[in-house]
């Protein structure tokens, strides 16, 4: 990263970084069970639902409910009501939830079984691993020929905009990273500024991450009671004050002995706040750093205009990585990737706050600059962990963090990546982008 107000410089696992310089489960949900004929199933959640059968007749068992559907965009409402079972038979199902950007409301009620059958079951939690799906569904507990009340069902998971990491939302729904920007109008500078890019260095795309884990950018998650430790920061004037939850132990970027950006990434448990450092050594029993910044993750709030974090633009950089447990487990990534490119403008956008070069012509893309991947361009051939990236690049973009290799996407590496398969990306050209409407553009004149 490159890091400066004039001249600027600039890693999973449960557990600093510097940027230009400057001032300063799911479980499914069953109705509940009893001797008698069987209710019809409920039916598969998405848009709506349907309602199960109607048992033949007797104390039945309650339908099995459907199950919720996955949200979208604006998060489809799913589920379905499960089928009446016997002579009281109880109604199953569940209720599926809104997902995406709003983040996926999980959740069950659970059936109503026997005679009269007692209501089991729990409202699930909202959120969801990746936010496009629901949370954990309760589990519905069973009803009881006396009409005795069910177990009450797990609960589900918390909630989230996008992504999930250590129990916490990765910023709220609404926060630009998980923003659909898909229907967004182009900016009028755009061919320019694309070309202006390809000009000066690599003409397509490049996965910073894989399999090899001295690649990419780790992070660790730790408990609530992780002790903070002591920090100093070269560019104090732009940093957060420590201590900082960092264990002597944290990953850093490229490794302990790499001599590169040195991002050391941590996600604190039950404070949800994210702790970001750049060009970091632990000296003991603290750490020193080139810059330092907290984040809380429950929150939209950007960091002080003008003002650096562990990334050039400002930026949290955990929020636009790549992470195997998004591209390959959950299959979806809802979210704005992070991006680099060789030459900036000395300029930035929100929601970036930070420039790191002296060009101040306008074909340079300025820090916090969105691209999105053009509607036009044929994806078909594209599979598995690739497909999802290239779909995440056409619904939320990528947004311009820090100086470095042109069309460099970040990400975790993760042993179980296949690079030949993430390999299909390096085929991907920079003009195969454009730049999404920019608002106003911040100079040095805003930065005295």
């Amino acid at each position: 990263m490159t890091k400066s107000r004039g001249s600027v410089l600039l890693g999973v696992f449960f557990l600093c970084a510097l940027p230009g310089g400057g001032a300063a489960c799911s479980d499914t949900t069953a109705g509940a069970r009893d001797a008698g004929t069987v209710g019809g199933s409920g039916g598969q959640g998405g848009l709506g639902g349907v309602t199960g059968g109607t048992g033949a007749s007797g104390a039945g068992n309650g339908g099995t409910g459907g199950t919720g559907g996955t949200g979208g965009a604006s998060g489809g409402t799913g589920g379905a009501s499960g089928g009446t079972g016997g002579a009281s038979g109880g109604t199953g199902g569940a209720s599926g939830g809104t997902g995406g950007a709003t983040g996926g409301m999980g959740g069950a009620t659970g059936g109503m079984g026997g005679a009269t059958g007692g209501m089991g079951g729990a409202t699930g939690g909202t959120g969801g691993a990746t936010g496009g799906t629901g949370g954990a569904a309760g589990t519905a507990g069973a009803g009881k020929d006396s009409g005795a009340s069910g177990a009450s069902g797990s609960a589900g998971g918390p909630t989230g905009g996008g992504p999930m990491i250590g129990g916490c939302p990765m910023f709220p729904a609404d926060n630009p990273w998980n923003r659909d920007v898909s229907a967004d109008p182009v900016d009028p500078d755009s061919n320019a500024i694309i070309a202006n890019i390809n000009a000066n260095g690599g003409k397509t795309v490049h996965p910073d991450f894989g399999r090899t884990l001295t690649y990419g950018i780790p992070y660790v998650v730790v408990p609530q009671n992780q002790p903070g430790v002591p920090m100093t920061f070269q560019y104090a004037g732009d940093s957060d004050p420590g201590p900082y939850p960092i264990p002597a132990d944290a990953p850093i970027e490229g490794g302990p002995t790499a001599t590169g950006d040195r991002h050391v990434l941590v996600v604190q448990q039950g404070t949800c706040l994210l702790y970001e450092t750049y060009a970091s050594k632990y000296v003991g029993p603290g750490w020193s750093c080139g810059s330092g910044a907290k984040f809380d993750l429950r929150s939209n709030a950007l960091r002080r205009d003008c003002w650096t974090s562990a990334d050039a633009a400002g930026f949290p950089i955990l929020a636009g990585l790549v992470r195997y447990e998004e591209a390959v487990t959950a299959g979806v990534i809802a979210h704005a990737l992070r991006f680099t490119v060789s030459q900036t403008r000395q300029a930035f956008v929100r929601p970036a706050t930070h420039y790191a070069s002296s060009n101040t012509a306008a074909p340079y893309p300025p820090m916090g600059m969105r691209v999105r991947m053009k509607a036009s361009y044929d994806t078909a051939r594209f599979t598995g962990a690739s497909l999802v990236v290239v779909t995440a690049l056409k619904k939320y973009g990528m947004m311009l963090a820090d100086n470095g290799s042109n069309w460099y996407i970040s990400g975790t590496s993760n042993a179980s990546f296949d690079d030949n398969n993430l390999n299909q990306l390096k085929t991907v050209p920079g003009d195969s982008f454009e730049v999404i409407q920019m608002g106003r553009i911040y100079t040095s004149a805003d930065c005295p």
